[in-house]
């Protein structure tokens, strides 16, 4: 799905996406300033209530004004002051370093920026937005100084989580661990259905998403970073290997100690993943000869066990005294404890 059709995807909350009835005129209580009365009583406020407070609506009024009328014309990309933008309300990425979104900022400071973020009208503070998808993008055009374009939408909490999670199924930058930590984040506000149709995942994948992430301490996954090149198998990996709370402290320091915490997070992952698998050590093999030199055994002997190894054509009558006083050597060992 491009993002042009996610564009196209979203209907207005409570209508019916199919619905292909010509959209009406957009109705005077201006939503994008989310309150109808603030609008209808600026100009015939009595005058003591004229102020600050009022100036500051004035001018929210002038700019939702000033962007409904291009929103009426078709005109569907307008631009909006980043500072007066906020994040979604469950965010898909781990923190980014500046480095990280370098080559963005080049980008957009030479060519514009070039696909416009989906914004809706704030819930809860008027004349401010909110973000469903263009997280990026709206940093490396705040860092620049300059207006952002948006696509602004109506949009209820679940269409802004499903426009959000399909935008980020366009992306092959969004790491597994960040997806997996985004599935956790919605499954404590919507249902399972919605997290399937927002991250285009099957029953099954989702389940396996939600078990791995429930398994690591998120502050751990802080301390490791999105891992750019770690994939599912690996994070399953990790998850098995972190079985108690000793365990997974020791991951947390092991992590944390400046060696390991200077390392690009896909290295410092697969640091941490060998420190928690068990060593295996080398077996020990050797040859157990009678005092005139005659070879009657092999001998190999590991931290877990230890192998006798008889060879019945070398000493076929010995191999079978052994195997009867087995039953009388365990007793004599067991009479000594």
């Amino acid at each position: 799905m491009s993002r042009k059709q996610i564009f196209a995807n979203l209907g207005t909350p409570g209508t019916d996406n199919n619905d292909t009835t010509p959209e009406r005129s957009r109705p005077r209580i201006r939503p994008i300033l989310g309150s109808p009365e603030l609008v209808t009583d600026v100009l015939n406020s009595p005058v003591g209530m004229i102020g600050q407070s009022l100036n500051e609506v004035s001018e929210r009024a002038k700019r939702a004004e000033a962007i409904e009328k291009q929103l009426a014309e078709g005109l569907t990309i307008v631009s909006l002051d980043p500072a007066d933008i906020d994040p979604s309300f469950i965010p898909d990425r781990m923190p980014a370093s500046e480095e990280a979104d370098a080559g963005l900022v080049e980008a957009i400071r030479e060519q514009g920026q070039q696909v416009p973020i989906l914004v809706r009208p704030h819930p809860d503070f008027p004349g401010r937005y909110q973000v469903a998808f263009g997280h990026r993008r709206l940093r490396a055009v705040s860092s620049l100084g300059i207006p952002v374009k948006a696509v602004v939408r109506d949009l209820s909490d679940e269409q802004l989580v499903v426009a959000q999670g399909q935008e980020n199924n366009e992306r092959r930058d969004l790491t597994y661990i960040e997806k997996a930590r985004f599935a956790q984040k919605l499954q404590m506000r919507f249902p399972r259905d919605t997290i399937m149709a927002a991250m285009s995942l099957h029953k099954g994948d989702l389940s396996n998403m939600l078990s791995v992430v429930g398994r690591i301490p998120e502050d751990l996954v802080d301390l490791i970073g999105p891992a750019p090149t770690v994939g599912r198998r690996n994070w399953m990996d990790l998850a098995d290997q972190l079985s108690s709370s000793q365990v997974k402290e020791a991951a947390r320091a092991y992590v944390s100690e400046p060696a390991v915490a200077s390392l690009p997070s896909e290295e410092r992952f697969k640091a941490l993943l060998d420190f928690l698998k068990p060593k295996a050590q080398a077996k020990k093999t050797g040859v157990w000869s009678s005092d005139t030199g005659r070879r009657l055994a092999k001998v190999v002997e590991s931290d877990r066990k230890l192998d006798i190894s008889i060879d019945k054509n070398e000493a076929p009558e010995f191999a079978e005294f052994v195997l009867e006083h087995l039953q009388t050597l365990f007793a004599e060992y067991r009479s000594k404890q």
